[in-house]
């Protein structure tokens, strides 16, 4: 089973490549959704986020405008976060490819948005890299509530630049020159992964450059 890795930074459309990848009837597991999971009534971190950041639940649930408050600007307190959150993540996403296998599946994504900061990428067979042009993603943010050129700012000194991002990818899905263009570069991954899959694959580290035709010569979005 090939497990590929799809990140990229903040409002580069990785949401919108996640559900084409699951068109392509392709298992995906969302990081983000584990956290939302993980910190709604109920969820796993909650016990653990309301000792860490106290006065952070509502309704039995962690309310995210709190925490993200407390975490904005103080790196120490985000580390304390993601120290509780990146574990229960990973032990979600353990379970998906435990099921996965089960099933026989020959490729699954993982999807998160952190994978190059938190290492995630040595666990993966290959990356691909959602990405636009930063006008386009600058756009994107602003029309989200609350959103301020400040908080863009934090946000991404807190990420890696899409530049290094793409460096580093095996694959670069371009995300700002319309839907169609994006569904088809995704299946051409999705048609390359399964082709390789088929002819037995090697661990990522020893296939660098595997995917040079898919990945130099792409436009930037």
């Amino acid at each position: 089973m090939i497990v590929l890795g799809l990140t990229g930074c903040i409002a580069m459309g990785k949401s919108a490549a996640s559900d084409m990848f699951r068109r392509l009837g392709v298992p995906v597991h969302d990081a983000d959704a584990a956290v939302h999971r993980l910190l709604g009534r109920g969820g796993g971190a909650v016990g653990a986020v309301e000792a860490a950041f106290p006065g952070s639940i509502r309704d039995g649930a962690i309310d995210h405008e709190t925490v993200a408050k407390r975490v904005f600007n103080d790196r120490q307190a985000l580390k304390r976060l993601e120290g509780i959150l990146h574990p229960l993540v990973r032990r979600d996403q353990q379970r998906f490819l435990g099921t996965a296998a089960r099933r026989g599946d020959t490729l699954v994504v993982l999807d998160v948005p952190l994978l190059y900061e938190t290492g995630g990428d040595e666990n993966c067979d290959a990356v691909a890299v959602v990405s636009a042009p930063m006008n386009v993603q600058t756009e994107r943010l602003l029309r989200r509530q609350g959103m301020t050129h400040e908080r863009i700012k934090s946000i991404r000194s807190l990420q890696m630049s899409d530049d290094e991002k793409r460096r580093r990818a095996d694959y670069i899905i371009p995300t700002g020159l319309g839907r169609d263009f994006t569904m088809r570069k995704i299946t051409a991954v999705v048609n390359d992964l399964k082709s390789e899959s088929k002819r037995g694959y090697s661990s990522r580290r020893s296939r660098r450059g595997l995917y040079s035709g898919l990945k130099h010569g792409e436009p930037h979005a």
